[in-house]
């Protein structure tokens, strides 16, 4: 079926005047079906985009990167676009991606989050114009994804059963971290805004990857991606003095009506929410797609909540949970 897409791909590629008898290499793929071949020469480089019907849907990518692009913000400008077969033709940002840039020198970390929270800031401002034509981060949603947790991670991969007073407690946690989210001020959220998605680009950083799945959601979401990472950690006084440079770029309107200790508190449970989901998400990786590559990367995430135990009473449960049962099933120890 690859070899197939391929070959298709090719033959449209053939089509267009601007890459045409160029060969697709391999570039890079994601936790998704999609998968991204370079098309280049001496003076020019292009992305070509295969995303295969039904399991991935072009449409998205294309109005949002729109959408991007008239905020100013440095996203693939879409060049040509075969919806049907699912394969679009893009501009290329480059091969230097954060997370490779930052562990391969941790000193750049202070201008390369600088760039992301500036270009973040943007995103919101800009992107009041289009926040409504996106889906929205509605209870549904939220639940959902801390269902991922609950059911690959916990019932799946680890075979744990609930008693109804840890399925209390579940749901407790949930109510909890929900009501966090709908609380915040919902802005325009790129949904997966981290260092395996931002490219360093030698103008107008950083490029910006993966938005396809944007949603009009909370404030601080795309800012505790960021920050909290599933692929590189920072000490937790460094990613807060990150928080505050993001705080005080908002509007004065904005932080006067939002206290720096409610601000930390919607920053703080929006990454327990957006951890639990993506270790819920890695863990279905694996078993359904096949791709364990990314079970490494579930301690780190779990950490994070681990991290606020003392903090919140509201997570005493879910933290008791993750260190007695599941960290130690991926090795590590209390």
């Amino acid at each position: 079926m690859a070899d197939a897409r391929l070959a298709a791909l090719k033959e449209w590629i053939e089509k267009i005047e601007a890459v045409a008898g160029r060969d697709p290499v391999r570039a890079s793929e994601d936790a998704s079906f999609r998968r991204y071949f370079r098309l280049a020469n001496a003076k020019q480089s292009f992305i070509a985009m295969d995303a295969p019907p039904p399991q991935e849907d072009c449409l998205p990518f294309v109005r949002i990167a729109g959408y991007l692009e008239a905020m100013n913000l440095n996203a693939p400008r879409v060049i040509e676009a075969n919806l049907r077969d699912g394969f679009l033709l893009l501009s290329d940002l480059g091969t230097r991606q954060y997370l490779a840039e930052l562990q391969r020198d941790t000193a750049q970390a202070t201008p390369l989050y600088d760039d992301a929270i500036a270009a973040l800031v943007t995103m919101q401002r800009r992107g009041v114009a289009y926040q409504s034509l996106l889906p929205p981060y509605d209870e549904k949603l939220l639940r959902f994804e801390l269902s991922l947790f609950h059911d690959w991670l916990c019932g799946t991969h680890l075979g744990l059963d609930f008693s109804d007073d840890e399925d209390n407690a579940w749901r407790a946690c949930c109510d909890t971290l929900v009501e966090n989210a709908l609380s915040q001020e919902q802005v325009f959220v790129h949904r997966d805004y981290h260092s395996r998605n931002l490219m360093l680009t030698d103008e107008n950083n950083p490029g910006i990857l993966d938005f396809q799945d944007a949603v009009e959601g909370p404030l601080t979401y795309d800012l505790v991606s960021l920050l909290k990472d599933c692929y590189v950690r920072w000490p937790a006084e460094r990613v807060w003095q990150w928080a505050l440079q993001f705080y005080h770029q908002l509007d004065a309107s904005q932080r006067g009506g939002l206290s720096e200790s409610v601000f930390q508190r919607h920053f703080e449970l929006m990454g327990v929410q957006r951890h639990l989901k993506a270790a819920g998400i890695f863990c279905r990786l694996n078993h359904r797609d096949g791709k364990a590559g990314y079970l490494g990367d579930i301690p780190r995430t779990l950490s994070y909540i681990v991290e606020l135990g003392d903090s919140y009473e509201e997570l005493e449960f879910l933290v008791g949970l993750i260190e007695s049962k599941v960290l130690p099933a991926f090795g590590v120890e209390r």
